[in-house]
């Protein structure tokens, strides 16, 4: 486990950040992400992160907490998950953790029909 912090929000709920070694090499070989995970609290936070296949997630401290804009970028995203390669090298955006995880072979939780 590298590093990372979280935020608790106004409304309660709190923004999770961690820096990981990259788990499925969608961002290159030996490359670290940051990944963002908006969540009701820390615990399910990791949670969300472990269904996804991220068994080995802890958060162990809360020495690199999300920046204001990384707060922004998970709050502004649908599924509330987001990452992009560490440290960040010039305008890189953020991608949704499909991105990441696609190249493993994970097609994301199954959702049921409208």
């Amino acid at each position: 486990m590298a590093g990372g912090g979280f935020c608790r929000l106004p409304n309660g709920t709190v923004v999770v950040a961690l820096t990981l070694n990259d788990p499925a090499g969608g961002a290159g070989p030996g490359e670290q992400v940051r990944v963002l995970v908006h969540a009701v609290n820390r615990p399910r936070a990791l949670t969300r992160l472990r269904n996804l296949g991220m068994r080995a997630v802890y958060l162990r401290g809360n020495a690199q907490p999300p920046t204001p804009d990384e707060v922004t970028a998970v709050l502004h995203h649908p599924d509330g998950l987001l990452w992009r390669t560490a440290p960040q090298t010039g305008q890189e955006l953020w991608h949704p953790i499909r991105a990441l995880l696609g190249s493993a072979g994970y097609a994301g939780p199954a959702r049921p029909a409208a």
